[in-house]
């Protein structure tokens, strides 16, 4: 039998639900009630380019496009953003920051960068690069599989 601490799988897993209560308490801490970290993917590609359809948000976060309309709803509930209507797709719709969304830009960000600074202390840089890169070649393995 496997020990779980030898598992990539368990690592990666236990290493991703730490760093996610981290963020919430981080969030909590720095007033951000209505920003979790499940958001961030979707926060960052609009932050990089708002009115974005649902699907190229989806592909950016690297989500499924059913998991994308349930968590689009909550950021709209928590008023992050609003979908309105694709000018040149009746269908589409395109999901533009509300000014909340755009406002909790910066506080969003130093809050992860303050997380990621206290979870990552002690990570040589070399190592930082070497596991980034790591984690980008698994994700590039995961999708060529789907």
């Amino acid at each position: 039998m496997m020990d779980p601490k030898d598992c990539p799988y368990y690592l990666i897993s236990r290493s991703t639900l730490a760093v996610t209560a981290e963020l919430k308490q981080e969030f909590a801490s720095a007033g951000l009630e209505g920003v979790r970290p499940a958001y961030l993917g979707v926060l960052m590609n609009l932050w990089r380019e708002d009115g974005l359809s649902a699907v190229e948000l989806a592909r950016g976060a690297g989500l499924e496009p059913s998991t994308m309309t349930g968590l689009l709803d909550r950021m709209e509930r928590d008023q992050l953003l609003v979908r309105r209507a694709d000018p040149e797709d009746r269908r589409a719709q395109r999901i533009y920051l509300t000014e909340t969304g755009r406002s909790v830009r910066k506080p969003t960000l130093a809050a992860v960068n303050r997380t990621l600074a206290r979870v990552l202390q002690g990570v040589p840089a070399v190592d930082l690069t070497r596991i980034k890169d790591t984690l980008r070649r698994i994700l590039a393995n995961t999708d060529r599989a789907t």
